[in-house]
């Protein structure tokens, strides 16, 4: 039986990490836009209240990562790349575009 696109990107733990991944690189970006602005406009800090939101966001996005590398057919080198892409802004975006559908997973 076919699936609809739309629900099958939400099941699971894929589904899980696509939001978690997307989480994770906006959280990033907003951490470090924050920093730059408390460092460059001397403004008020808000880098304590979006320094843990991101560190739990990028926690729950490595244990993910660990939970599904196996339906993925994720080897110990692309494993490594999808966790070093949440150090880079952006790469979060990058890891969710690039995810296999669990059914295409399992086919290959």
């Amino acid at each position: 039986m076919a699936t609809r696109s739309g629900t099958s990107q939400l099941r699971g733990e894929t589904g899980a990490f696509r939001v978690v991944a997307f989480v994770e690189a906006v959280t990033y970006l907003l951490l470090l836009c924050a920093a730059f602005v408390k460092r460059v406009l001397d403004s008020t800090d808000i880098v304590p209240v979006l320094g843990p939101i991101h560190g739990i966001a990028f926690l729950v996005y490595l244990v993910l990562v660990l939970r599904i590398r196996g339906g993925q057919g994720w080897g110990l080198g692309r494993t490594i790349l999808v966790i070093l892409a949440s150090a880079i802004p952006l790469g979060g975006f990058w890891a969710a575009r690039h995810l296999k559908e669990p059914d295409q997973a399992a086919a290959s």
